[in-house]
């Protein structure tokens, strides 16, 4: 049997990220480290470095030296995160090997239609837009720029499990990801790379109503 060896601080920080999604913290709630650190029954050492690594991704933000807290939510700051993501994953999908791409089309296309629920759960529909927009960015070889990515999508989904919640259901346009895929099908490169940044500005848009 294979033994899964993690950094503490990892687990960690999954908790967290579940708790949050479970809606056991709200925006804007200090972190007690000590009472924290007693509830999951680790040390004070993996629990800060897990806030750290949060506070990078956007999720905490410093509380003025005083420890941590989980960051408010504002419109202005989503809005421009969602920029930052949709320019990045365009770059991102600009320098991909085409030939790549060309072999992954038809299988992001096929994944766009079996998903084709117009409303669904958060959590459905965050398990299915990661595994079709990592597949979509797959052939970029920059790992700094895939880490990037990966970061700051961490920031813009903290929005999702506060504002949201992981079992609400939620609007989507499920042809969005089809009209990528066919673009790529097509070997419209540019075409695509339009059609993924129109999909960030309408999620962005479906997600604005519900921030305070």
């Amino acid at each position: 049997m294979a033994i899964e060896r993690r950094p503490l601080r990892e687990q960690i920080r999954e908790e967290l990220m579940l708790r949050l999604d479970r809606g056991d913290f709200a925006a804007g709630t200090d972190i007690n480290e000590a009472s924290l650190a007693a509830e999951l029954g680790v040390s004070r050492t993996p629990l800060r470095e897990a806030l750290i690594t949060l506070a990078g991704e956007g999720v905490l933000e410093s509380n003025q030296g005083r420890g941590f807290r989980f960051a408010p939510v504002s419109r202005k700051e989503f809005r421009e995160i969602c920029a930052i993501v949709a320019a990045l994953e365009a770059l991102a999908l600009e320098t991909s090997d085409p030939v790549y791409l060309e072999k992954i089309a038809p299988r992001l296309l096929r994944l766009a239609q079996d998903f084709s629920d117009n409303i669904a759960e958060q959590q459905d529909i965050e398990r299915h837009d990661d595994e079709w927009h990592d597949l979509l960015v797959g052939g970029c070889l920059n790992e700094r720029l895939l880490d990037l990515i990966t970061s700051v999508k961490a920031g813009m989904r903290r929005y999702s499990h506060l504002v949201a919640g992981g079992s609400t259901p939620m609007e989507r346009a499920a042809e969005e990801h089809c009209r990528i895929a066919e673009r790529l099908l097509a070997g419209d490169q540019k075409g695509a790379i339009a059609a993924l940044r129109n999909n960030w500005v309408n999620g962005m848009e479906r997600m604005m109503s519900r921030i305070p």
